[in-house]
This record gives C-alpha cells, structure tokens and sequence, in this order.
C-alpha cells in the first residue's frame, strides 16, 4: 500500500527560519500569466533539497517534493523547511523516480497549475534555466520541453563517461521507440510539461525507475502530443548515482523495443489506421522469412556442397528485398508524422 503524508508549511505553523529574507513573502511574481509548479523527486537529498527548493524562482507559484522513502533526514528537513509554496509528499515504501513524478503530476493536477517543471532534488540542475524550459513552451508553442545536454559542448566535457557512454547508446533506441526523431538526450530529467497533457496521460501505465523519461516520451507520442529540446548544461557535483549503466544497456532495450510496439498499436491501429502499421505488418513477417530461408539454405549448401539454385536464392532474396523496403518505408513514414 502507498502512504502519503502531506505535509503544507506555510507561515502559520511556528517552524525555524531556515532561509534569509525571501522577497516572494511580500511581492509574488506571474510568469506570463502562467501559473507554474515544480515538481521535485527526492531520495537521499537532505544534503541539497533546501538549497534546491530555495533557489527557484519567486515565480514559482507551487513547489510539490515528494520523498520517495528517503533513508536520510531528507523528510526531516522537508518539515522545517519555510517556504510557504512547499507541499511535501512523503512514499511508505521506495517506488523510483518514475513513481515519485506520478505522485506529483497527480498533485499538481489537484492543485490547478498551467505548468509542471521537474527539477531534480540533488542540486544537478539551474534552476535559472526553468525559463528556458517555460518559454519553449509557451512560445513554440509545445506540450512537452526537456533538456539537452549535448548541445553544450563545454558543459558536455564535464558528463561523466559512464552517463554520456549510457545516453550515447540509448539515445537512436529511444527516437525510434517514442517515434520523437528530432530530440536528443532521452535520459535528460530537467523537463517541462503543459498540465493539460498530463490530464490526457495514463500515469499508472508510467515506469515508475529510471525508464520514466523514456517511457514519458512514448505516451506523448501516442498522444501526438509536440516535443522539443532546449539546450540545457548539466552541472556534476560528487552525488553518487544510483543508476547502473550496466543494468541500463541490459533492459532498457527490451522494454523500448516493448514500448515501440505498443506505440505502433496504440496511434497507428486503434488511434488512426496508418499505412505505417500496414507496411510494418507485411514487411516484418517477409524480411524475417527472407533472413530466415537464406541461412537455412546457405546451411543447406554448406553441408551437400551442392549450390543452390537460382530459383532458391531468389526465394530468399525477394522477400527480403521486399520486406526491408516496405520496413525502411515505414520509418520514413514515422520520421514525418513526428509531431511538430
């Protein structure tokens, strides 16, 4: 069972100042007539959640951290904490970050907000750049803005080699499972979202680990909803991450390839009959015949040592031929429905 324990600090509770004197308690900041929140996963942050919480932006108007289990004194420093915007969610049990964001998207639909931000808990993030995120989408205008490492090369010499080695190999599986070709840097967590959208997703069917920005950009898809990048440096400190790239590089792959077809089905057969799910039905079951009849006879081959016929080579040839033509078809055809 999930525990949440609420917990809204505001100035009518006797509790220590731990910030110097905020500007926002006397004059409040809209950011074009937006009303924004920001999201924040926690776990193992008592370190850096305050510094993180009280250097957004006074035009933040709500500022929802959930606790995912913390092991630490995170929770501890939640409630002493004296911004008044603070509503602080605490898990019973760990569910990753996917699961914390749920928990929070759900909230912020509660609340009434334009605009979710997510912002990491563990200080990684500017939060001077929330701007940068609000005005893509605001002005684009888009559903859904994430960071972009890559596009800052100075800030991209920093990225540790085990995380920019994990992006650089989960970055093509990832455009062709959510079908969003343009964007770069899937595993980018510094992200903003129109509440609207969120209102459309099926959060339960969200990952709830490490898959969570993945998977996010899947059910977009599905939804048609527009993407874009904005540039977006990342800042490393000595946080220890409890991302495995091993075990990364081991399922991810799987489940995007799950999450591909499952896209597929959802916009292209139940949304909207697209020749794409035609060309992928019938190119698919001829490329693996024509894979498959070729090794058999060239195995066939091999052990008479009689070659084979004209007639058997061409047996395997055209269906193969046939069947990457109508899949390479296919991807063209996905490439441009990418929503814009």
């Amino acid at each position: 069972m999930l525990l949440l324990r609420r917990a809204i600090i505001g100035p009518e509770r006797a509790v220590p100042r731990l910030t110097r004197n905020i500007p926002w308690r006397n004059i409040r900041d809209v950011y074009r007539d937006h009303k924004i929140c920001v999201a924040i996963p926690a776990y193992r942050t008592e370190a850096t959640i305050l510094e993180v919480i009280e250097g957004l932006p006074t035009y933040v108007d709500q500022v929802i951290v959930v606790d995912d289990a913390s092991p630490d004194a995170t929770w501890e420093k939640l409630q002493r904490c004296a911004d008044p915007r603070l509503t602080a969610l605490r898990h019973q049990a760990n569910q990753g970050v996917g699961g914390a964001m749920r928990t929070a998207f759900r909230k912020s639909l509660e609340i009434g907000c334009d605009v979710v931000v997510k912002v990491d808990g563990d200080g990684q993030m500017e939060a001077g750049r929330i701007a940068d995120l609000l005005d893509a989408i605001i002005d684009c205008p888009c559903d859904y803005a994430k960071g972009n490492r890559f596009l800052h090369r100075e800030a991209l010499a920093t990225m540790p080699r085990r995380r920019l080695i994990g992006s650089m190999a989960l970055t093509f599986l990832t455009k062709m499972a959510s079908g969003y070709w343009h964007i770069f840097d899937p595993q980018n967590g510094f992200m903003a979202c129109r509440a609207s959208v969120l209102a459309r997703l099926e959060l339960d069917h969200i990952a709830t680990d490490y898959f969570f920005e993945n998977d996010m950009l899947i059910h977009l898809n599905i939804l048609a909803c527009r993407v874009v990048d904005v540039p977006m440096p990342a800042r490393y400190g000595n946080e220890v991450s409890s991302l495995q790239i091993s075990r990364v590089l081991l399922t991810f792959p799987m489940r995007l390839f799950r999450g591909y077809w499952r896209r597929i089905y959802a916009r292209f057969v139940v949304r909207d009959f697209s020749p794409i799910a035609l060309f992928l039905l019938a190119g698919l079951p001829l490329t693996l015949w024509g894979v498959g009849f070729g090794v058999y006879g060239w195995v066939e081959s091999w052990r008479s040592g009689v070659v084979a016929s004209t007639g058997t080579v061409m047996f395997a040839a055209l269906p193969l031929i046939l069947g990457f033509q109508l899949l390479l078809q296919a991807i063209l055809l996905d490439i441009h429905s990418t929503p814009r």
